[in-house]
C-alpha cells in the first residue's frame, strides 16, 4: 500500500542545519547579494522582502528567476521550485515605464543622470498615467521616492540631496511600507540617515511587519545605525522636556528646607539618642497647635534634656 503523507501543523524552530544562503544577482547592474537564514519552505515573497533591505530594490520592481527567464511566483517556496543550496538566483527590473533605467541611475549615483530620467514622462501614450494631471503628479512623486530609496540605501548623498530638492517624499513607503530611512539604516549610511532625519523622515515609522528603522538595524546587525538613531531620537525627546526656573517647596528636600549646620538629634543623660522629625513649612506639630493626634508620645522632662538647640520645625520622641 502507498504511504499516506500526515502533514501536522506546528510551530517549528529551524536550526542552523536546516538554514543556508541564497545568492541573488542583479542582471540590470551585475551586483551580487547573499540572504541569509533561508529555508526550503521560505516563500517568494518573503524572499522578496528580505531583498528588498538587503538589495534596496523595491518588492513591486523585483522580478526573480531560477534557472530559466520565468518568473517565480510569489506564493510558492523554494522547495516547490527546486531551488538547490548554492546556486544563483537571478533579478530582474520589471521592464515597463523606464524602471530599468531608474535603477541603473539611481545605483550609479550620477546626479546628471537622475536628471535625465526621474522627470522622464511614461513611454507609453495610453499609459494610466496620462489620463489627469493628478495622475502625472503622482507618476513623478512615486519616481521621485524610487530613486530617493536605493540611493539612500547605497550611500549616495549628492543624489539623496538632489531628489529631496525636487520634492522627493520622505513620507513615502513601499507596498511593504518601508520608507528611504529603513533603506539607509540597513547600511549604515550615516551621512544619508542624517539628511533625511534633517528633512523630517519619521523614526518610528512602521512596516506591514511592524519593524522601524531602529528594529531593521537592529536585525540586521548594523550597530552604527542603530547608535545614530537612538541619540537622534533622544536628542528629540530631550528637546520637549521642560525645566522649571524653580522649584516648589513641595519639591524640595528637607535638607533644602532646613539648615543643615543645626543639629538633628538630642542625646540623653544615659546614652539615650532621639532621632528628629522635619516638618515641611507651614506644617505645626499637633500638640502646639491642640488639634487632635492619634500619636501623642510622652512629654520628656526637660532637666532629661541637654541644652543643644535643634533645628525648627522638629520633634523629639523619647521611647521609655
Amino acid at each position: 500500500m502507498p504511504r499516506k503523507e500526515v502533514h501536522v501543523k506546528s510551530k517549528r524552530t529551524y536550526s542552523s542545519k536546516n538554514l543556508f544562503s541564497v545568492a541573488v544577482k542583479l542582471l540590470d547592474t551585475g551586483e551580487l547579494f547573499i540572504v541569509p537564514k533561508c529555508r526550503f519552505n521560505m516563500k517568494i515573497r518573503e524572499l522578496k522582502s528580505a531583498l528588498e533591505l538587503i538589495a534596496g530594490i523595491p518588492s513591486n520592481f523585483q522580478r526573480l528567476c531560477y534557472l530559466d527567464k520565468g518568473d517565480l511566483l510569489n506564493e510558492s517556496s523554494l522547495r516547490w521550485n527546486n531551488f538547490i543550496p548554492g546556486t544563483t538566483i537571478s533579478m530582474v527590473i520589471w521592464a515597463y515605464d523606464g524602471w530599468a533605467d531608474l535603477v541603473k541611475a539611481a545605483v550609479s549615483g550620477n546626479v546628471t543622470t537622475l536628471k535625465s530620467v526621474v522627470f522622464k514622462p511614461p513611454q507609453f501614450r495610453f499609459g494610466p498615467h496620462r489620463t489627469s494631471s493628478g495622475l502625472a503628479a503622482s507618476w513623478r512623486s512615486h519616481r521621485l521616492f524610487s530613486a530617493l530609496f536605493i540611493s539612500a540605501h547605497r550611500g549616495h548623498l549628492p543624489a539623496v540631496r538632489f531628489l529631496l530638492q525636487n520634492g522627493a517624499d520622505v513620507m513615502a513607503q513601499t507596498p511593504l511600507g518601508r520608507g528611504a530611512l529603513h533603506a539607509a539604516a540597513a547600511r549604515s549610511q550615516t551621512q544619508c540617515i542624517q539628511e533625511l532625519l534633517a528633512k523630517g523622515a519619521p523614526l518610528h515609522l512602521k512596516d506591514n511587519q511592524g519593524q522601524t528603522a531602529i528594529n531593521v538595524a537592529k536585525l540586521l546587525g548594523q550597530i552604527q545605525s542603530v547608535r545614530q538613531l537612538f541619540l537622534f531620537d533622544w536628542q528629540q525627546r530631550a528637546a520637549g522636556v521642560r525645566i522649571s526656573p524653580h522649584l516648589l517647596e513641595s519639591e524640595l528636600f528637607a535638607h533644602q528646607l532646613f539648615d543643615s549646620h543645626l543639629r538633628t538629634w538630642i542625646r540623653g543623660p544615659e546614652a539615650q539618642q532621639y532621632m528628629a522629625t522635619l516638618q515641611g513649612r507651614g506644617k505645626f506639630l499637633p500638640y502646639l497647635n491642640r488639634g487632635p493626634s492619634e500619636h501623642r508620645h510622652q512629654r520628656i522632662p526637660e532637666e532629661r534634656l541637654d541644652d543643644t538647640p535643634v533645628c525648627a520645625g522638629i520633634r523629639t520622641v523619647q521611647n521609655g
